[in-house]
């Protein structure tokens, strides 16, 4: 009996749960069919379904009439204005029924707001939230002032109201390295958080040369090249270029990539010096240079890269060398000058960073022979010999002093030894063992090494030989100063002007896509 009751209170339960079941599939399909219902008669359907989504790929299929704004020139003036901007996603945020993005323009980022309005739909806002960090879109939107300044982004008084977004390439979910991480500070308030090391973001150079720092290395350091270029052809400068593929080595030694020259040897070019100081004999009176320079140095310092980029300048004087170190101090001044007043949003850039103290320079600049350096490293402690070259350290350490004497980072050593100067070099009138030569330095690292050039043939030859050159190598070399002339010139490192400028502790920061001993990728 007991068993029976049983059963039959199981058979109970077991029909009352398959009702509950139909009435809930039941309501399920009621419902379904309410929204297909509403649905067809427009009634909370997608109203933003035409304003999101990702387009077919661009290949020229159309011509489209449209302006689009750079993110730097969202600003409080166009508050209220409908703007199309193209940018990549740096962040996205959702929160409810709203995704906060962080649009990224090269050094320049704004705030955008995708909320449910009459113009966004759900669907619009669950889309622009799932869109992965770096795609590139193309968004419509309304320049809003904000009440607070939005401390993260660099247009920190608007934000953008988005209306329409379209994915145009989109990045792949994995970085190989965060952004955010890459632009952290490696000390002081942010420390302890994740930082990024330099091989990392060498081997992913592209992914990190798309940071806000590196986008203003980059910019100021076309500028530099830019100043550089316009200032010297305000002095009467002819821009020139020289072979990079050369039978001898330019600078003497062995520090020289030798090349596969067709059944022959040949070297890249340590510099352009034979070739620029041929011009001057050539009658172009003044003359500058930018391009690859090739050191074959096993140096693997801060400071050291086997190609990097020389600014150099050769120009003839009247009676005195000086009158060249003037012409090439000017130009450092005016190269300084120009950094400072057209690119203070890169410095402060970088500065966020890379903290450091503004630049600081004298007019006229510091001349220091070298007999005074070494004096004053030996009031400092330091042993070395007058005849003995700087050492890196010796170096930094002379910049320090001459910053608490003279308060300039920039300054120029004159009359260096003759023994530690390439055989070109003109030897001092007066004191056989120092030159008519001179460096220049800026925080205390060389930036420019230079010199008056020999320019009589005979004494040419002898330096040479003495320094066991094959002359033979550098015949035509030798030959063009048989109707020579008085010049003299110097090499700029470009990737060390603007390491320095900037404070920067590598020139690897300062080089686009660096080689040293152990990178020659990417």
């Amino acid at each position: 009996l007991y068993s029976a009751q049983e059963d039959q209170a199981q058979s109970k339960k077991a029909a009352k749960k398959l009702q509950k079941e139909a009435e809930k599939a039941a309501k399920k399909a009621e419902k379904q069919a309410k929204l297909v219902g509403l649905e067809t008669l427009g009634i909370n359907a997608d109203i933003a379904k035409d304003r999101y989504g990702t387009p077919a790929m661009i290949q020229s299929q159309e011509k489209i009439d449209r302006v689009l704004v750079h993110v730097k020139d969202l600003t409080e003036e166009k508050v209220g204005q409908v703007v199309w901007l193209r940018s990549r996603v740096h962040t996205s945020r959702a929160k409810g029924k709203q995704c906060f993005l962080v649009l990224r323009q090269q050094q320049f980022n704004v705030q955008g707001l995708v909320a449910v309005g009459d113009h966004v739909s759900k669907q619009m806002v669950k889309f622009a939230a799932n869109i992965n960090k770096e795609s590139i879109v193309d968004v419509q939107g309304i320049v809003q002032k904000v009440d607070q300044k939005i401390e993260s982004c660099s247009q920190q008084d608007v934000e953008l109201h988005i209306e329409r977004i379209y994915v145009i390439s989109t990045a792949e979910p994995r970085l190989p390295l965060q952004l955010d991480d890459a632009v952290r500070p490696e000390t002081g308030e942010e420390e302890g958080r994740a930082t990024v090391n330099q091989d990392t973001r060498l081997d992913n150079r592209v992914i990190d040369l798309r940071t806000t720092t590196s986008q203003a290395i980059f910019r100021l350091q076309s500028g530099v090249c830019q100043l550089f270029r316009e200032t010297l052809i305000n002095k009467g400068f002819t821009e020139i270029q020289t072979p990079k593929i050369i039978s001898a080595a330019s600078e003497g030694g062995a520090n020289v990539f030798t090349v596969s020259y067709f059944k022959t040897s040949a070297y890249l070019a340590q510099s352009p010096q034979l070739y620029k100081q041929m011009c001057i004999c050539a009658d172009f009176d003044k003359v500058f240079c930018i391009g690859p320079v090739f050191r074959a140095e096993d140096s693997n310092t801060h400071r050291h890269l086997t190609e990097f980029v020389g600014l150099d300048i050769e120009m003839a004087f009247n009676y005195h060398y000086h009158e060249v170190v003037t012409q090439i101090t000017d130009t450092l001044v005016q190269i300084f000058k120009g950094l400072r007043d057209r690119y203070q949003t890169e410095i402060q850039t970088v500065g966020k960073q890379f903290p450091s103290e503004p630049f600081k320079f004298l007019e006229p600049t510091l001349i220091l022979e070298y007999p005074e350096g070494v004096a004053m490293l030996k009031e400092a402690g330091v042993e070395m010999g007058d005849e003995e070259d700087l050492s890196t350290p010796n170096e930094k350490l002379l910049g320090r002093l001459v910053k608490e004497k003279y308060d300039t980072d920039f300054y120029v050593l004159d009359k260096y030894p003759l023994a530690v100067r390439p055989f070109y070099t003109m030897p001092d009138p007066h004191t056989a063992k120092y030159s008519n030569s001179y460096d220049m330095f800026m925080r205390g690292e060389e930036i420019l090494s230079g010199a008056q050039r020999i320019h009589d043939p005979q004494l040419l030859t002898d330096r040479a030989l003495h320094l066991g050159i094959d002359v033979e190598k550098i015949k035509s070399y030798i030959d063009s100063f048989r109707f020579g002339a008085p010049h003299a010139g110097g090499g700029i490192g470009l990737e060390r002007v603007t390491m320095l400028y900037l404070g920067l502790h590598n020139v690897r920061q300062t080089s686009m896509f660096p080689r040293d001993p152990k990178r020659l990728t990417p």
